[in-house]
């Protein structure tokens, strides 16, 4: 049992680490959350049906993060990619989130239409659009057309594509994206025209912001 799946758990509950400890070597021996509320009070302490059920939530959700952490780290170690620093991040992540976020660029993925500008040679005009330095891209993308890019707009598409999934793939600009929405992101839902009888249960959301 990970001690530190017990503080952690604790700590968010606000109960102590024994009635953590016991709770879930219960449900290790097959105890249900109704069975361990009623019947096994005197090993978790009291608690009630509310915490022990997020006791058993939280710690799958760790575990669940634990088998992610370890995949993570065998895939990337298999790439030759697995440095000190990167391993130390992924070993101190603390959600699935955070976790995929890191794992991103790592991420055997599908031939995109990003990874078919790079096998254009579009990746050097990408770095230099990024670079935001050049008044006229234009006549730089002219340069990169040639037997299998067809025009100046196709190598621009193409260097567009490539920088959009290194946005894409940026921890720091996820989060920050996440961070607007948690921030300025506002929830509309309207009723769709005729089908006001049929959702008339749902009235109270049919113009709610």
């Amino acid at each position: 049992m990970n001690e530190n799946h017990i503080i952690k758990i604790s700590n968010n509950l606000s109960i102590k680490d024994w009635q953590v400890k016991n709770t879930i070597k219960l449900f290790d021996e097959g105890a249900t959350i109704p069975f361990v509320s009623r019947y096994r009070k005197e090993a978790t302490g009291s608690l009630d049906e509310l915490q022990i059920a997020s006791i058993n939530e939280q710690f799958a959700k760790l575990l669940e993060i634990d088998s992610r952490r370890e995949t993570i780290l065998k895939t990337i170690d298999e790439q030759g990619k697995l440095s000190e620093e990167l391993k130390n991040r992924i070993e101190h992540a603390q959600t699935l989130t955070e976790l995929e976020d890191i794992y991103l660029p790592y991420k055997p993925k599908k031939k995109t239409r990003a990874t078919k500008a790079k096998e254009k040679g579009l990746e050097p005009l990408a770095k230099l659009i990024m670079r935001q330095e050049e008044l006229n891209i234009e006549s730089k993308a002219e340069q990169f057309v040639n037997d299998e890019v067809a025009s100046v707009e196709e190598a621009l598409q193409g260097a567009r594509d490539i920088i959009a999934e290194w946005i894409n793939e940026n921890e720091r600009a996820r989060n920050n994206i996440r961070r607007l929405f948690q921030h300025e992101a506002v929830i509309r839902s309207k009723s769709v025209k005729g089908k006001e009888l049929e959702g008339i249960k749902f009235k109270d959301y049919f113009e709610l912001e």
